[in-house]
């Protein structure tokens, strides 16, 4: 009962960061499944259900609040899923041993480019008004789509900062959009995983409490996008992240490291953490008023 009251504030506290930066659902929820030992595929099988749920209710909420752009939502979410299907077909003929640490790597990067992206870069160049052509979004569908099963998260990491560096589509409206997609890609990935693994490992009383606590969440992130400072959250999460997967990678039969190893590597991993937190709360106060701006002019435009 303790496990699942903690998974469903892990779902709470997934949705809330996904709701508001547009990623980081499958991320941080695989991450932490993987980190109690949960099999690879199981873990990004658990995750994708869950998902089914929560993006529906994310995409309704950010529909309701005007965050949706359905033309962007059909042209990326269908090659989308067509790559979550592939990717988790992939997945599911990989041994345990093969796919953890795979799996470890590529939400590493993930947390690496969520923690770089969120604490280095301010807002993107204002290009709105301009379509996001199908010729753009459908590759990009297609490698975040396969990323996001095979990784057991990252259709927000890959998708979300690729829009948002156009400056075609608002944030708020890239963010909603996004996250509405996401439904076909988790049915597709949930989809593939059911051919390839069946229902083998998968706990659906996890999957119920990371539902549970992402549907909650989720109107609230939808109303918190026009809020909350995305520079700082993104630090915060994405330095979460990469803490969780090198202690994951520091412990597989690839890296194996000894504990003196592993203690440096954990504290310089903590400083950098830090100082990117401390850097972006810097940047988030001496920009706010400007980046407030550049929003309000934006939404004018669009108006």
């Amino acid at each position: 009962m303790r496990s699942l009251l903690l998974l469903a504030l892990v779902g709470l506290g997934a949705q809330l960061v996904d709701g508001s930066l547009g990623m980081a659902y499958g991320v941080t929820s695989t991450t932490l499944l993987l980190a109690i030992g949960t099999n690879p595929a199981a873990a990004s099988a658990t995750v994708h259900l869950a998902e089914i749920g929560t993006t529906l209710v994310s995409g309704a909420a950010h529909w309701r609040f005007g965050n949706v752009d359905w033309k962007v939502v059909a042209k990326i979410g269908i090659p989308g899923a067509i790559g979550a299907f592939a990717g988790a077909t992939f997945l599911s003929q990989l041994s345990t041993e093969t796919a953890a640490p795979l799996m470890s790597l590529i939400l590493l990067a993930l947390g690496v480019y969520v923690l770089v992206r969120f604490t280095v870069a301010g807002l993107p160049k204002n290009n709105l008004g301009k379509p996001l052509r199908k010729r753009f979004l459908t590759p990009l569908g297609l490698v975040a789509g396969f990323v996001d099963s095979t990784g057991g998260g990252g259709w927000g990491p890959v998708g979300t900062p690729a829009i948002l560096a156009s400056g075609r589509l608002e944030p708020r409206k890239t963010i909603g959009s996004i996250d509405t997609s996401e439904f076909l890609v988790a049915v597709a990935a949930s989809l593939g995983f059911i051919v390839g693994i069946g229902s083998q490992g998968v706990n659906y009383s996890w999957a119920l409490a990371l539902l549970i606590g992402g549907m909650i969440a989720a109107p609230i992130a939808a109303w918190l996008v026009r809020h909350i400072p995305p520079r700082v959250l993104g630090s915060l999460v994405g330095g979460l992240i990469v803490l969780t997967n090198v202690r994951t990678l520091l412990r597989s039969d690839w890296v194996a490291a000894s504990g003196q190893v592993a203690a440096v590597t954990y504290v310089v991993v903590a400083a950098l953490w830090v100082s990117a937190v401390v850097w972006s709360v810097t940047q988030y106060r001496k920009n706010r008023d400007e980046e407030r701006r550049v929003v309000d002019e934006a939404e004018e435009l669009v108006a």
